[in-house]
C-alpha cells in the first residue's frame, strides 16, 4: 500500500464543512440546504478533514451527543484515493474521537464485514425511498407547526428515539431555512412530529416519528402537501418497520438504496416501530 508521509488529519473549520457537504452532494446523497449549519452547531469539533499536503482528500464526521453516544457519517474520500490508507486513517481518527462511547453509523451494505472487524454490530437496514410531493393539505386540527409548541415538550418526545440528548441539534433542525416542521397533538400531548427540508433538488423528510401508523400517515401527508406538486421527495425508513414500508408503498415511493445501521458498544434500544423516518444518514 502506498505510504503518504505528508498526510495530515485535523478538525474542519466551519467553511470546510460546506466543502464536505458539497462532496456529499456530488456523491448523490442529497444533503439539505441547511444541513451544514445544523451539523456544525451540534458539535463544532466533530468534523475531520484529511489533507495531502494542502489538498483536501477526505472528510468524516464524528459527532458527540451527550456523554454516551457518537455518530460517524459524511465519510468521503476522493475517488482517486479510495482503496489507499488515507480513508482507513481518517476512519481511525473518527473512532478515536468517539472512544468510550456507543458509536452508530449507516454503512454501505457491502462494507459490513469491514465494520464488524472493528467491533460494529448490525442492527437493521435503513432504506431510502423517493416519490413526489404535493397533494391535499390535512384537515386534522391536531397538526400544528412545531414553532407553536413548547420546545421542552418536543425535546422530551424526541428522547426515546435517539440514544442520547440532542437539544442543540434539534434547536437548529426545526428552524432551518426552507423547512416545514409539524407536530401532531392527541389528548393534549405531542404524539408525533416530522420535518421536511429543502435540498438542492427536491425535499427530504426526516425525522418522522409517531405513536401510531395513522398519525404517521397524517404527518407524512401534511409534510408532503407543503411542497410543490410533483417535486421530488425522499424518506429514509428502517426496513424493520413494516408500517413504514406500507406507508411508502401507499404513496408510490420507490426504493433507491439501503444502508446498514450498525453500532459499536451497547446496542441502543430504540422504538423502531414508531420510527417512520430516520433523521439523517450523516448524524443519526
Amino acid at each position: 500500500m502506498v505510504h503518504y508521509p505528508d498526510y495530515t488529519i485535523r478538525t474542519m473549520t466551519r467553511p470546510e464543512v460546506d466543502f464536505a457537504i458539497e462532496w456529499a452532494a456530488r456523491e448523490g446523497w442529497k444533503p439539505g440546504l441547511g444541513d451544514a449549519e445544523c451539523f456544525y452547531n451540534t458539535d463544532p469539533s466533530g468534523f475531520l478533514i484529511g489533507l495531502l499536503g494542502n489538498k483536501p482528500v477526505g472528510a468524516v464526521s464524528a459527532v458527540r451527543y451527550g456523554s454516551s453516544f457518537g455518530f460517524i457519517g459524511l465519510y468521503i474520500v476522493l475517488p482517486e484515493y479510495r482503496g489507499t490508507s488515507l480513508g482507513f486513517r481518517l476512519g481511525r481518527a473518527a473512532l478515536k474521537r468517539l472512544s468510550g462511547r456507543t458509536i452508530g453509523l449507516d454503512g454501505v451494505l457491502e462494507r459490513q464485514e469491514n465494520y464488524r472487524q472493528i467491533g460494529f454490530e448490525f442492527a437493521y437496514s435503513n432504506m431510502r425511498f423517493e416519490g413526489s410531493g404535493g397533494g391535499k393539505q390535512s384537515c386534522r386540527q391536531g397538526i400544528r407547526p412545531l414553532s407553536e409548541l413548547p420546545f421542552d415538550e418536543l425535546l422530551a418526545y424526541d428522547q426515546p428515539f435517539f440514544p442520547d440528548e440532542r437539544k442543540t441539534f434539534l434547536e437548529c433542525w426545526i428552524k432551518q431555512l426552507g423547512c416545514t416542521a409539524l407536530g401532531i397533538i392527541e389528548h393534549d400531548r405531542l404524539a408525533g412530529y416530522g420535518i421536511i427540508r429543502s435540498c438542492r433538488t427536491g425535499y427530504k423528510i426526516g425525522p418522522l416519528f409517531a405513536d401510531r401508523p395513522d398519525l404517521a400517515e397524517e404527518l407524512f401527508s401534511a409534510l408532503k402537501a407543503s411542497v410543490p406538486d410533483g417535486a421530488p421527495i425522499c424518506l429514509d425508513i428502517p426496513e424493520v418497520n413494516s408500517f413504514a414500508l406500507e406507508l411508502v408503498k401507499r404513496h408510490n415511493m420507490k426504493v433507491v438504496f439501503k444502508t446498514a445501521r450498525m453500532y459499536k458498544g451497547v446496542m441502543p434500544e430504540l422504538p423502531v416501530e414508531r420510527i417512520f423516518g430516520i433523521t439523517t444518514f450523516e448524524l443519526g
